[in-house]
């Protein structure tokens, strides 16, 4: 199925955005600076902004272009979709933050039309693959920071890898309103080549790499 439904963005989608991506960048920096009292006292000592740019180039990134990717793909089958961020989540992130643990659920995109079992499962599948395309693009990031001795360089390349390929991995479990569900739903054998890797990657990160974060 496909249509001339062309992508477009409302002015309070753009906004959406806006305010999911700021989010987003503020409650990962608060999470990666610790949490609590320190990232106050890295507030007040104006030890944030570095952080802050970070987590906007990184998990905002990842988060962001995983939704957008589910509009994509929507638009492309025909539908009429929008994100829509979801502002009660969005300030638990950031107070989950400050608790030393972080919870980010920004939004969703939103679409409406006559789907196939393979559409729905096309959609879905846009973020995770999404996310795992951008870790390839982050690895070179990472390896010019550390060849080149850029810390802020390399801190946005191992986040960035780090980040995406859990992102993947987490969206693929087939639970809930997960895309993992929607994917095994249509398709077992795209589910494991996708969730498989997803999680080996996830897993290696960790107990080789030690998250590189």
């Amino acid at each position: 199925m496909s249509t001339n439904t062309s992508l477009s963005f409302s002015s309070s989608e753009l906004r959406d955005l806006a305010v999911a991506w700021v989010a987003l960048g503020l409650a990962f920096a608060i999470f990666f600076a610790g949490g609590g009292m320190r990232a106050i006292a890295n507030v007040v000592g104006g030890g944030l902004v570095g952080p802050f740019l970070v987590s906007l180039l990184t998990a905002g990134i990842g988060f962001l272009l995983h939704e957008l990717a589910h509009k994509v793909v929507a638009v492309r089958f025909g539908q009429v979709a929008e994100f829509r961020a979801d502002y009660g989540m969005l300030f638990l992130a950031v107070m989950s933050s400050l608790a030393g643990f972080i919870f980010a659920a920004p939004g969703a995109v939103y679409h409406r039309g006559m789907l196939t079992d393979r559409e729905h499962g096309l959609i879905a599948l846009a973020g995770p693959v999404t996310n795992l395309l951008l870790a390839a693009l982050f690895l070179p990031v990472l390896l010019v920071g550390v060849l080149g001795g850029s810390e802020f360089v390399g801190l946005v390349g191992s986040r960035g890898v780090t980040i995406n390929v859990f992102l993947a991995a987490f969206n693929m479990l087939p639970f809930g309103a997960l895309d993992g569900n929607t994917v095994v739903s249509w398709s077992k054998t795209v589910f494991v080549a996708v969730f498989v890797p997803s999680v080996l990657l996830t897993l290696g990160l960790f107990v080789f790499g030690g998250g590189l974060f």
